[in-house]
């Protein structure tokens, strides 16, 4: 094959999180009379501290609100919002289908791991991983190569024989810097965005299995 392991991006990959948090957010800005445009917004999806609602929102609508009051809310609101998501298509079949050919898989998110591994024991896709690793574990996240490279370490495999599945401009941006295979499955909010030059596009995890990806990739370069 052309990877020994497979590692999946977790926000807008495994699960829809994304969309959730920006209509939370759409409708904050609603309220104090503003529009948050996905333009803006799509500077934060993949890594952290890449866009600032809190500053946005007072640049453009005059409203200071306070981080210490609304960060709980704000959280307590996007667990809620994402308790009844499933699965994304093809996530559980990539994961079975990886342990069968005997590759390695891990998780690699800027999500904390207070965010993600909660969801990764909800839906039961921890016995399926051997590595989960999250903003908590690297100096920075997402477009730095950090995470996916500790991915590689942790499950004994070097970079060279990752492939990574992302949603978002700025996982591929690691993927590619980590020296990976990078695979875009972009979901509601990044199927309009520019994707640095994915090595292959699916409209879904169950679009194509491991095996048929490998065949895809075979020969090709340009990690």
């Amino acid at each position: 094959m052309a990877f020994r392991a497979v590692i999946f991006d977790f926000d807008g990959l495994i699960i829809d999180s994304e969309s959730p948090l920006f209509d939370i957010w759409c409708d904050i800005y609603r309220t104090h009379g503003a529009e948050l445009t996905l333009d803006r917004w799509s500077a934060a999806l993949g890594t952290q501290h890449g866009f600032d609602p809190y500053d946005d929102l007072a640049a453009c609508a005059g409203a200071v609100l306070s981080r210490d009051e609304w960060a709980p809310r704000l959280r307590a609101e996007h667990w809620r919002r994402c308790e009844e998501l499933p699965l994304l298509p093809g996530v559980r079949e990539r994961l079975a289908e990886a342990r069968g050919l005997g590759l390695a898989t891990a998780v690699a998110s800027s999500s904390g791991a207070a965010w993600v591994r909660p969801w990764l024991e909800r839906h039961g896709l921890l016995p399926l991983l051997d590595a989960v690793c999250t903003r908590d574990d690297v100096a920075e996240v997402k477009p730095a190569p950090d995470l996916f490279l500790l991915a590689a370490q942790r499950m004994g495999v070097p970079a060279t024989e990752c492939l990574v599945f992302e949603d978002t401009p700025n996982g591929l941006l690691a993927a590619h810097r980590a020296g990976m295979w990078a695979v875009a499955v972009p979901g509601p909010l990044t199927r309009t965005l520019p994707l640095p030059d994915p090595h292959v596009v699916l409209g879904s995890l169950e679009d194509v299995t491991l095996a048929e990806l490998a065949q895809q990739l075979r020969g090709r370069s340009g990690r």
